[in-house]
């Protein structure tokens, strides 16, 4: 394993000179834009890393994940998918459009950015402050791992110039989607998106959703049923508007953030996390989802 990841990251790393780094957030385009690795966890407690699996970023939209999670286990099932939708939307994941345009009204699933405002808005807490250190509690403990924090830094250029999500969270209470207080979704929002990572923390979490939202103690913490619908989201809606793409390429369940992070689940077996953060153009790393398809194709990973 660890001679077949050393060998895929050098093979991908060249592919990080055809894309870009995310620059629409300030400090996001400080990050090296060779940078590439990997991290696979199993369940008999081996770690495999190869590349640059020790760098801090942002986990930016695979946070969606973790809202998602609390969020059904805040409200149920029923309520959550009541305001939100279940559907690839076909848009690029900042889109507005189809709020406006659809006869559906609700977001199309809680991946993009219009759904999961609308799933911020649904933790429960008596301001934003209590909800979104719930977040930050289920994430620690999911992933196993006390050290979680926000970057700050990110998360003021977040708020700074978030206006699009801003004007997506005042159009979803105006719809009723959202009932609560906006700018509370809003700050609970920017935040889970600036809670930084490593490629290990990806990895906990993709080996958390394998084995069934179970930790490594053998807390089950999510239901089957509720680990089945945020795999099933994964795969597809998670690569943004790629995610049919991916499906085929790579067939497993796969998450991406702007930040160069890639949560990857492969049922029962591994969690693996990837980190490149010069992007495609539909905003995925363009490096690791490279490496994620060779390594599907060597392992005989997925699952269609």
């Amino acid at each position: 394993m660890q001679e077949l990841l050393n060998k895929l990251v050098k093979k991908n790393v060249v592919l990080t000179k055809d894309g870009r780094v995310a620059d629409y957030i300030p400090e996001l385009d400080k990050a090296k834009k060779d940078a590439l690795g990997v991290c696979i966890l199993d369940n008999e407690g081996n770690r495999y890393t190869a590349g640059d699996c020790e760098i801090k970023f942002t986990v930016q939209s695979i946070s969606k994940l973790v809202t998602l999670m609390l969020a059904i286990l805040d409200n149920g099932e029923e309520f959550v998918f009541s305001k939100v939708g279940m559907e690839p939307s076909g848009d690029p994941f900042n889109s507005i459009r189809k709020l406006e345009t659809s006869s559906k009204k609700k977001p199309y699933n809680p991946m993009i950015n219009a759904g999961a405002i609308a799933v911020a808005a649904m933790i429960k807490g008596k301001d934003a402050r209590e909800k979104f250190q719930r977040v930050l509690d289920f994430f620690k403990k999911i992933t196993e791992d006390e050290t979680l924090d926000v970057n700050y830094k990110i998360y003021c250029g977040e708020s700074e110039t978030g206006n699009k999500n801003r004007a997506m969270g005042y159009f979803l209470k105006n719809d009723g989607i959202i009932e609560g207080n906006v700018e509370d979704a809003l700050e609970v929002y920017f935040k889970q998106c600036s809670i930084e990572v490593t490629a290990y923390t990806l990895a906990k979490l993709g080996l958390f959703l394998a084995n069934n939202g179970c930790t490594s103690t053998g807390e089950q913490i999510l239901t089957p049923r509720i680990s089945t619908i945020i795999k099933t989201l994964m795969i597809t809606c998670g690569t943004y508007d790629m995610s049919g793409e991916v499906a085929v390429r790579v067939g497993i369940p796969c998450k991406s953030g702007v930040g160069g992070g890639i949560v990857a689940v492969s049922p029962g077996k591994l969690g693996i996390g990837v980190y490149g953060p010069s992007l495609d153009a539909k905003g995925n790393s363009i490096g690791g989802i490279h490496l994620l398809e060779d390594l599907s194709r060597e392992l005989k990973l997925s699952i269609f």
